[in-house]
């Protein structure tokens, strides 16, 4: 009697399955670790880039003989999805592209709007708000490690090491 094989038989396929599941399984529970790694690696380079562009204003503002003064705006957002923020004013330029202001996942957005002494500002993670404070007095944009919730506080120290 000779047999021909054609096909596979159902043990095969289902261990094929399994296998794949296994696979899948291990690959999503990865990505996932590393979307949160790079949206903290993103808010890390934004954070340098706002804290190096009051800088550069402020020295504008020298070089130009306007004084020392920091920034007093950053920007003329509201606390609103889908505004320009950290892209100065009509008397300065922040930022040539500016950041939209969402409030997702590694984005940032207006808490506090503008008053006198600055404004405050979110950049979500993990479904964590990191709160920064920009200060006009001294021109400071931080976030506080001791004041939010433990993982808020950790995300903070990972955002401004």
């Amino acid at each position: 009697m000779n047999h021909q094989r054609k096909a596979f038989t159902m043990i095969e396929i289902i261990f094929v399955i399994v296998i794949l599941g296994i696979l899948s399984s291990v690959a999503i529970s990865k990505m996932a670790v590393t979307r949160d790694d790079a949206q903290i690696v993103k808010g890390k380079a934004n954070v340098v880039a706002i804290r190096n562009a009051i800088m550069l204003t402020r020295s504008t503002n020298m070089l130009q003989a306007r004084g020392a003064a920091w920034p007093a705006l950053l920007d003329d957002a509201t606390t609103a999805d889908n505004q320009e923020l950290f892209d100065g004013n009509a008397t300065m330029t922040l930022f040539d592209y500016p950041l939209i202001s969402k409030n997702q996942n590694g984005h940032w957005r207006k808490v506090v709007a503008n008053s006198g002494v600055g404004a405050t500002y979110s950049y979500k993670i993990m479904n964590t708000d990191v709160n920064f404070t920009y200060t006009v007095n001294n021109g400071l944009f931080n976030c506080s490690t001791t004041t939010g919730s433990a993982t808020a506080n950790e995300l903070c120290r990972n955002l401004t090491q």
